[in-house]
């Protein structure tokens, strides 16, 4: 089994481009657990109405820890397909930085359920997530 720091260097490493947008690091994976955070820093350009950042990053953020943290569970995983999700916004999410945590709440060999939670500098949590994912492995 890998180590968890060889874990987040590889999804660090692997992880999909457009995440760079929105300056997001993986910081922190429980394999066991099904676990893992993200950092982000949100500027201005992601924001409507002055600084709130706009609901579709929100989803973003939260959609792309909680896939990692099924990523974190399995390295045979290959693909984690969203095949619907709910958000609900807390309170407004303004430009700054952020943490989110993914959760694997269950996972067969075929889907995923998972939710995440987003924070803001403060620790104040603004949005949350759950999600239904299909699940791929390698052949």
């Amino acid at each position: 089994m890998m180590t968890k720091e060889a874990i987040i260097e590889r999804m660090n490493t692997f992880r999909p481009p457009f995440l760079d947008l929105f300056e997001c690091v993986i910081t922190d994976v429980n394999p066991t657990a099904g676990i893992c955070e993200m950092e982000f820093n949100i500027s201005q350009q992601y924001c409507h109405s002055g600084n709130i950042i706009q609901g579709g990053f929100i989803t973003t953020m939260l959609d792309s820890v909680s896939s990692h943290a099924a990523f974190a569970m399995n390295d045979k995983i290959v693909s984690v397909s969203t095949l619907e999700l709910k958000v609900s916004y807390l309170a407004p999410s303004f430009d700054g930085k952020y943490r989110a945590i993914g959760k694997v709440e269950k996972l067969t060999r075929n889907f995923g359920f998972l939710t995440a939670e987003l924070f803001n500098q403060a620790g104040e949590r603004t949005a949350i997530l759950s999600s239904t994912a299909k699940i791929s492995y390698q052949k």
